[in-house]
């Protein structure tokens, strides 16, 4: 699933520095390159060139930082809950070869709470553990739900001398049976002599890695993220739609700061 396409969408955003009276909000529009899979577990993948906005909002509740687009719920020193959002880009089966004949997967929206909980932390560095679930519904005419999905993860934020942030994550996937056999369930209808049917059923779906790395200079911004995949033990790896166990997807993106906000906020540390 292209989940990356969100988070170079709404999580383009850079922290300034920490303690600092910044703008309330901050405006830019760039383009970026995704090179990301089909699908997790396809042996396809496709290059996007797309439009990136920038997008900074410090506000109490609602915030878009170098953390993501989010709604902050409830927050003490070491413990916070808010709401997250991912998504995932359309597949057309006559571009896929293990899809052909099915129908389409549609994009998806996918919403829900996400706490995390800080286990270490200094000026220039953040350990976390997230634990987001999300209820994921198509984006088509007639929107229809598609289950859950649960994505824990640490994840280590740092700061560098240079100016750059560097963002670490690892967490595993887990999905109920309505979520799996969206993506990966064939059908005896559908079945072919290269595809039995297969029932997709709920538990594990895979380990995931990311790094990711963002720098503000001026007006311009920059990132760059690359991930790796791997269904090896996911309870669907055994469906035929599921061709790749393991496979690598990366992304850049420029964006030129255009409007500010004139009123300012601290940042805290």
């Amino acid at each position: 699933m292209k989940r990356a396409m969100v988070c170079a969408a709404a999580a383009l955003a850079a922290a300034g520095a920490v303690g600092a009276e910044l703008p309330l909000w901050e405006l830019g529009m760039g383009a970026g390159m995704l090179h990301l899979p089909h699908y997790r577990g396809s042996d396809q993948s496709h290059t996007w060139v797309l439009p990136v906005p920038y997008v900074v909002y410090r506000g109490e509740i609602f915030k878009a930082d170098r953390d993501g687009a989010r709604a902050v719920l409830y927050e003490a020193p070491r413990l916070h809950l808010d709401l997250s959002v991912s998504a995932s880009a359309p597949t057309r089966s006559r571009d896929n070869h293990a899809r052909r004949g099915m129908d389409d997967l549609p994009p998806s929206f996918e919403i829900g709470p996400n706490l995390n909980y800080t286990l270490a932390r200094d000026r220039d560095w953040k350990l976390e553990l997230r634990a987001p679930l999300r209820a994921a519904v198509t984006l088509q005419r007639e929107p229809r739900s598609i289950g859950w999905i649960a994505t824990p993860n640490l994840n280590l934020d740092l700061r560098t001398d240079t100016g750059w942030n560097i963002g670490l994550q690892a967490g595993a996937v887990y999905a109920d049976r309505r979520y799996n056999a969206h993506f990966y369930e064939v059908s005896p209808e559908q079945a072919l002599p290269d595809r039995p049917a297969y029932r997709a059923e709920a538990g594990y779906g895979g380990l995931q890695l990311i790094a990711a790395t963002s720098r503000r200079v001026g007006r311009l911004w920059t990132g760059a993220f690359v991930k790796f995949d791997s269904l090896q033990g996911a309870r669907f790896a055994d469906s035929p739609l599921v061709r790749q166990r393991q496979h690598w997807s990366a992304g850049i993106a420029l964006s030129w700061v255009f409007a500010a906000s004139s009123r300012s906020v601290s940042v805290p540390e």
